[in-house]
């Protein structure tokens, strides 16, 4: 390894380092402090870099590569305000749990408190938000800075990849020259002879960092064993996670052995993907599960929880209500259940434990108490179909969403409406498809650039779900398309401001519901298409919406598809199917106490 100079031969070093520890993408936001990280990015064989120019969408595009592969992305700024718009991105990072290496340049120690240009105090500050926080030493050609460097390097991408993932920062000061200018005598001539382990590093990582994997002991796994054996009522509840956790495998076989039905968040990997004759999965508990006790529905008496807390607010009350032990699993002892009435925390690794406790439980729940919840399934589903030809409400625009999408697509999800939406009218089916969201945090910044990150890194195709705000908040995002070479189905719900306060007590206050609220804007999206290259297409029912997104799904290029709703007619329409299921299944279970 040559290098002009030492800012030069320090950033090589660190991204040839990253590289042989497994960062092969990085994201890179211009900038001049940081031009020594950009060039060697840049020049490195072995990394897939891209250049975006918002760095609030550049943090979040690199989310979205990393949520989507499992694998650290680096992303990469310069110093000052620019540091700060990577925060949002990284806040989601650590929530949900996906590995980030986030490298910002930063001036010399000296320019630090003096009024210098474009110098803020950038040690520690994503706060507890990051896994690992170091400010590197100056750039220096001795071997054994080098070596540290190297070492740092490794241990950083081992804390984002460990347990649990999350973001890490490094913040990396240089002086100039920053570009790759001869400076003589800057780097000893003979340094690579005299220091060739530094200068060069190890054949792969210079580093090996090896991990173990959380298990319980037997007497707690026999704990557990017993306690699912005793129940008849259990369930499995599937929480978001960003890959299936358990695998599907393994869920399903510890489904199939105690015989509880499974509640699948859209989020978890378990909604879709699953075998018709595998486990009940069921994707309408949101609608139903509320009046459960009305329905003398009994509670379960085990419940086993993977991922984190369900997106469903129902759901969390059902659990909250009921009266059970309560398995919360967790691989890093993280304590992801809200309303603190789990029984028990097991720290372990989910798909280990799932497929060890299959292998143990012999003694299989009530079929009865499967049935009640499959039957219950088919009767929700039947409804929906059948409202969602008839009915003009957004959540006809995400059941469609769901059932078109083909195998082996990614589905990005935003918050707000359309993943509510998602949960209560996205059926359950056994075609294979990525859902993503961003429900770490649960903002409504950076849903565009989640989704074009995570559709740069799969050859699937790519549909992302938003409203009209999420939208908003993330138009540069949308540069991406070109700049990452990315093609999507990109369909806009706009009900013209926050639909979601329609679901809050404050909608009844008008003054000041509707302006400070749900804040119309009447903005027309249509020349945005222009601006990045893309289709625009407007319908006004969920019917018409169909058509086009099929079409959408079959063409090249990208399609926004805009579905101009009213939000407060979908949101009535809602509470019209709960009310109307609410009847059907009080009427079912009216008969099956008559016997009838």
């Amino acid at each position: 390894m040559t290098a002009p100079n030492r800012s030069v031969l320090w950033a090589q070093t660190l991204v040839a380092e990253l590289a042989a520890a497994g960062v092969n993408r990085a994201v890179l936001a211009p900038g001049s402090r940081s031009t020594p990280l950009t060039v060697a990015f840049a020049a490195h064989e072995d990394v897939e870099a891209v250049s975006l120019l918002d760095e609030r969408s550049a943090g979040f595009y690199a989310l979205g590569q990393a949520a989507q592969t499992g694998e650290p992305t680096a992303i990469v700024t310069t110093s000052g305000t620019a540091t700060a718009n990577l925060h949002p991105a990284v806040i989601e990072a650590d929530a949900a749990r996906v590995p980030l290496v986030v490298l910002t340049a930063d001036r010399p120690p000296e320019l630090h408190d003096s009024g210098a240009n474009q110098t803020i105090d950038q040690q520690r500050l994503y706060g507890s938000a990051v896994r690992q926080s170091r400010t590197l030493p100056e750039p220096a050609p001795r071997s054994r800075a080098l070596r540290s460097l190297r070492v740092t390097a490794a241990r950083a991408v081992q804390s984002a990849t460990g347990t649990p993932p999350g973001p890490v920062h490094l913040n990396v000061p240089f002086r100039k020259p920053l570009e790759p200018t001869p400076v003589e005598g800057d780097v000893p001539a003979d340094l690579a002879d005299r220091a060739p382990l530094a200068v060069e590093g190890r054949e792969g990582p210079f580093v090996d960092v090896s991990t173990g994997r959380p298990t319980l002991s037997d007497a707690a796994r026999d704990d557990v064993v017993d306690a699912i054996e005793d129940a008849d009522r259990g369930l499995i509840v599937a929480g978001p996670a960003n890959q299936p956790s358990p695998t599907r495998p393994a869920l399903a076989a510890l489904a199939e052995a105690t015989g509880f039905p499974v509640l699948a968040d859209p989020l978890s990997g378990h909604r879709f993907g699953h075998d018709g004759d595998g486990p009940v999965v069921c994707g309408g508990y949101d609608s139903y599960l509320g009046a459960a006790e009305a329905w003398d529905w009994p509670d379960p008496e085990v419940v086993v929880r993977f991922g984190r807390s369900p997106t469903s607010k129902v759901c969390r009350h059902y659990l909250r209500d009921a009266q059970a032990r309560q398995f919360v699993v967790d691989p890093a002892g993280r304590w992801p259940e809200a309303e603190f009435t789990a029984t028990d925390l097991l720290v372990a690794e989910p798909t280990d434990l799932a497929d060890d406790l299959a292998t143990q439980v012999s003694t299989p729940g009530s079929e009865a108490w499967r049935a009640r919840f499959a039957e219950t399934e088919r009767a929700y589903w039947a409804l929906i179909e059948q409202r969602r030809e008839t009915a003009d409400f957004e959540g006809a625009i995400l059941s469609h969403i769901a059932a078109d999408a083909p195998a082996g697509a990614t589905l990005v999800v935003s918050n707000s409406m359309p993943v509510r939406d998602l949960d209560r009218f996205g059926k359950p089916r056994e075609a294979s498809i990525r859902v993503l969201g961003n429900r770490g945090a649960s903002g409504i910044d950076g849903v565009t650039s989640t989704a074009l990150g995570a559709g740069s890194v799969t050859d699937g195709p790519l549909v992302l779900a938003i409203g009209d705000l999420a939208f908003y908040h993330d138009l540069t995002g949308l540069l991406a398309l070109d700049r990452g070479d990315v093609e999507a189905t990109i369909v806009l719900v706009n009900n013209d401001g926050g639909g979601i306060f329609h679901m809050l007590p404050i909608e009844a206050f008008d003054p000041p519901f509707r302006d400070f609220f749900e804040t119309p804007h009447g903005l027309d999206f249509s020349p945005v298409a222009d601006l990045f290259g893309a289709t625009f297409l407007s319908v006004e029912t969920p019917g018409a919406f169909a058509d086009l997104y099929r079409e959408s799904l079959a063409s090249s290029g990208t399609q926004i598809i805009e579905v101009q709703t009213n939000a407060t007619d979908s949101h009535r329409t809602r509470e019209a199917l709960a009310d109307d299921l609410a009847t059907r299944l009080s009427s079912r279970s009216d008969e099956r106490e008559h016997g009838q």
